[in-house]
């Protein structure tokens, strides 16, 4: 029997079949650290300074507080520079008519005077970090009903814009993106009354970039406020907040108040339902009932009514907003408001839903079941947080400005608005850098890859 043939003992493996052998698991192995490499890289530092813009030259701020006692509130930081306009663009308009300073439409030249009296406000244009440019459009008192002519708005403006855009460098440097205007009339930046027709023209395409301050503010879209903005309050003369009896002092022998412009037929002579029909319901439910008093007259001291009454009704006229809503937080009596989706000012600050109550559009003939419900259930906690001094301070525009009122106001919105437009240009930045980064990555592995396949 023959011895069998030896074996031969299989040759050791090479390199290349090795590498071939184990080459998915390679490249898994591969792509899984550059994953974490990529992924590592891709999260932001904690403490990374927030990149300015080459328009924006101060130093980085911290959000100002947004506790509700002024205590709480960080003095605003934010620096602004005033222009000083030929007077045809503001102080000619004031000096024409007293009216142009103390109307609803007034805190276009309210912030202007406080912001000129502000002791910290930049001298100098290459301090600043935001540009305001006052000019007066709402002053024109030359219609036949006395309220202001708004025809003229575009046309000064742009007239202000060429001005400013050919005597210094700041508008061209930015577009006009760190500057700031005032339109404190019914739609805003639309420079019109009639909303349709404020609609159809738009924001004037040379304000698209800037800053507004408007008291026009709805929730979701609206064409009106396609722009960066803040919602500040309609004017109101700071001494209502003084000529009457402290609010928790008030005899209150009204149950629900309302004096104003009520359609018995709601298409006007525009042929434009005034106030969506809403204050012809209001009439037609509760013209007749005792509980509410419901006037259409005017009467100069209308305000003296109003801090007697418990409820305050601010429907909407043209506009969502209306000057009620100031006057009725001033008086202590609880704004209920009935126009749906409207935005409304400093709600860090005023806490909207702790001090009025808002009645949908369609629910006007439940409004008197609302109102008993509240009195028989939180009244008093609404008007406890309703008479704070805080909040009605929050909603007066004084000259010179104050610890905490309107324009005080203002400019803390300032400055978080314009720290969340430096934190977006920094991501942006960071996630530019982040795709060059997975370009690099990809490109690597791709050299990588012959390599590994021998």
């Amino acid at each position: 029997m023959r011895d069998p043939k030896p074996r031969r003992s299989p040759a050791a493996p090479t390199l290349a079949a090795k590498l071939r052998k184990h080459s998915t698991w390679l490249l898994l192995l591969l792509w899984f650290a550059l994953s974490l490499a990529l992924f590592l890289s891709a999260t932001p530092p904690a403490a990374a300074p927030l990149r300015h813009s080459s328009f924006l030259r101060s130093k980085p701020r911290a959000l100002a507080a947004t506790g509700t006692g002024t205590g709480a509130a960080a003095a605003p930081r934010v620096r602004i520079y005033v222009y000083d306009l030929p007077a045809r663009f503001n102080r000619d308009w004031a000096a024409a008519d007293a009216r142009c300073a103390r109307h609803l439409f007034a805190a276009e030249v309210a912030v202007h005077e406080a912001l000129l009296a502000y002791a910290s406000r930049a001298a100098r244009p290459e301090d600043a970090d935001l540009f305001f440019v006052p000019v007066y459009v709402s002053c024109n008192f030359s219609t036949p009903n006395g309220f202001p002519s708004l025809s003229h708005a575009r046309g000064l403006l742009a007239e202000a814009v060429d001005l400013v855009r050919a005597r210094m460098p700041y508008w061209n440097r930015s577009a006009g993106a760190d500057h700031v205007f005032v339109a404190s009339h019914d739609f805003g930046a639309c420079f019109h009354p009639m909303e349709d027709v404020a609609i159809a023209d738009g924001i004037p395409e040379f304000l698209k970039r800037s800053i507004l301050l408007q008291t026009f503010g709805v929730q979701g879209h609206h064409v009106c406020q396609e722009v960066e903005h803040v919602v500040i309050p309609p004017h109101v003369p700071p001494e209502v907040a003084h000529e009457l009896p402290e609010p928790e002092k008030a005899q209150r022998d009204i149950f629900a108040f309302f004096r104003g412009k009520m359609e018995v037929h709601p298409k006007n002579i525009s042929g434009r339902f005034y106030s969506k029909k809403v204050r012809t319901e209001l009439l037609q439910h509760y013209g007749r009932n005792r509980k509410f008093y419901i006037k259409r007259k005017r009467f100069d001291n209308y305000r003296s009514e109003m801090a007697r009454s418990l409820f305050c009704l601010c429907p909407l006229g043209w506009a969502p907003w209306s000057p009620r809503l100031v006057e009725s937080v001033l008086l202590g009596c609880i704004p209920v408001i009935i126009a749906d989706n409207i935005r409304l000012p400093f709600p860090s600050v005023l806490q909207w839903p702790e001090i009025s109550l808002q009645v949908a559009e369609k629910d006007i003939a439940n409004l008197e079941m609302v109102l008993d419900h509240v009195v028989a259930t939180n009244l008093t906690v609404i008007q406890k947080n309703l008479w704070d001094p805080v909040k009605r301070k929050a909603l007066i525009f004084n000259r010179p400005m104050e610890v905490g009122d309107a324009t005080w106001q203002v400019l803390r919105e300032l400055e978080v608005l314009l720290d969340q437009s430096q934190w977006r240009r920094y991501v942006g930045s960071w996630r530019s850098s982040q795709h060059a980064t997975l370009a690099d990555n990809i490109d690597i592995e791709s050299r990588l890859k012959p390599e590994i396949h021998l």
